[in-house]
């Protein structure tokens, strides 16, 4: 997977199209991420102690990993993953500008 957890990401279609956020969560087995602050669902929840408080929260659900593109930081544009090879290490670098990616 091109994506990482840390990684700044912009959402390309669906609700929260446009929407730049932090990957929190990735899921490789089903190629899927969660992003803060995107696909935000309610969820309702019952006290399961006592003195625990009972109610809606909001939750960050997962989205395809193919709907999102990685933000560069030196660009500050959406691009795509590449890679190249240095000292004997693959590291991941920006299409657009060729900087490295953290």
């Amino acid at each position: 997977m091109r994506i990482k957890k840390g990684d700044n990401v912009q959402v390309l279609s669906g609700n929260d199209k446009g929407t730049t956020g932090e990957v929190l969560e990735v899921n490789p087995k089903a190629d899927k991420i969660v992003v803060k602050g995107v696909n935000v669902r309610k969820k309702h929840v019952k006290a399961r102690r006592q003195g625990e408080e009972s109610g809606i929260i909001a939750v960050e659900c997962a989205i395809p990993s193919s709907k999102v593109n990685v933000v560069c930081s030196k660009c500050g544009k959406a691009t795509k993953v590449g890679y190249s090879i240095e000292k004997d290490q693959k590291v991941r670098v920006c299409k657009k500008c060729g900087a490295k990616l953290k």
